[in-house]
C-alpha cells in the first residue's frame, strides 16, 4: 500500500509528522489539503470521510489522524532511528513534553480557535495577537522550566531528536511567525537552533513544502 500523508504546509501538526518521517527516512506521497482556500478543503465530504474531525494530518498507511498517534505508530512499526528513549521514565518525560506542546499550547492557537475568536466572538486583531502571545509564552515557559531542570543536552532529551523535538520546533516556528518574544526561553531556543541544523527539520519546514504560498 502506498504511504500517503494528507498535509498542509503551515499546519503545526502536519509539520511534526513530516519531521518524524524525515528522521526515520520514510517517504510518503503528499496530498495537500488547503485549510483556508474556498472555506477550507478539510471540510469537503471526501476529506471528512478520512477524518471526521476535519483536521490534518492524516496518514494513509493505516488510516490515522492525530499527529502524536501517527508518530507513536511510526515508532512502533519503524523502530530504526528511534524517537523515544529506552527507559520507561525517560519515555514518559518525552511524552510529557510532547503532550504539553501538542495538547496544551497548540490547540489554543489553532486556526479554528483563532477564527472563532475573531468571528463568532468578535475579537479584534489586537486581541487575537494578545491571546496568541499569552498562551504560547505561558506554555513555552513551562517547557523551558522542564528542560532546565534536567542535565544539559542538545535536544529536548539527550543528544538525538525525539518526538518532543518534533513537537517543539513547529511551536517555536509558530511563535516566530506571530512575533512572540521568547527571550525568556533560552533553552527552548537553543534546542530549536540545534534542530534547525539537521536536514530532517529543515526539509520539513513550511517554506520547503510544495504547497507553500
Amino acid at each position: 500500500m502506498t504511504r500517503i500523508l494528507h498535509t498542509y504546509f503551515r499546519s503545526s501538526a502536519a509539520y511534526r509528522v513530516r519531521i518524524a518521517m524525515n528522521l526515520k527516512g520514510l517517504a510518503a506521497e503528499q496530498v495537500f489539503v488547503h485549510l483556508t482556500r474556498s472555506g477550507g478543503e478539510q471540510f469537503a465530504d471526501a476529506f471528512r470521510a478520512l477524518n471526521p474531525q476535519a483536521l490534518v494530518p492524516v496518514l494513509i498507511d493505516v488510516q490515522l489522524s492525530q499527529s502524536l498517534a501517527i508518530m507513536e505508530y511510526l515508532e512502533e512499526v519503524y523502530p530504526d532511528a528511534p524517537l523515544l528513549p529506552k527507559a520507561p521514565g525517560d519515555r514518559a518525560f518525552v511524552r510529557q513534553l510532547s503532550l504539553g506542546i501538542a495538547c496544551d499550547i497548540h490547540p489554543l492557537n489553532n486556526l479554528r480557535v483563532l477564527k472563532y475568536l475573531t468571528g463568532k466572538l468578535g475579537a479584534s486583531e489586537e486581541a487575537k495577537s494578545a491571546w496568541i502571545a499569552n498562551w504560547i509564552t505561558v506554555g513555552l515557559q513551562a517547557v523551558e522550566a522542564e528542560l532546565s531542570r534536567r542535565s544539559a543536552s542538545a535536544f529536548c532529551f539527550g543528544d538525538t531528536p525525539t518526538v518532543a523535538d518534533c513537537c517543539l520546533v513547529p511551536q517555536v516556528f509558530s511563535a516566530q511567525r506571530f512575533n512572540v518574544d521568547l527571550s525568556s526561553c533560552p533553552t527552548v531556543l537553543k534546542v530549536f537552533a540545534n534542530c534547525q541544523a539537521l536536514p530532517a527539520f529543515v526539509d520539513a519546514a513550511p517554506a520547503q513544502q510544495p504547497d507553500a504560498e
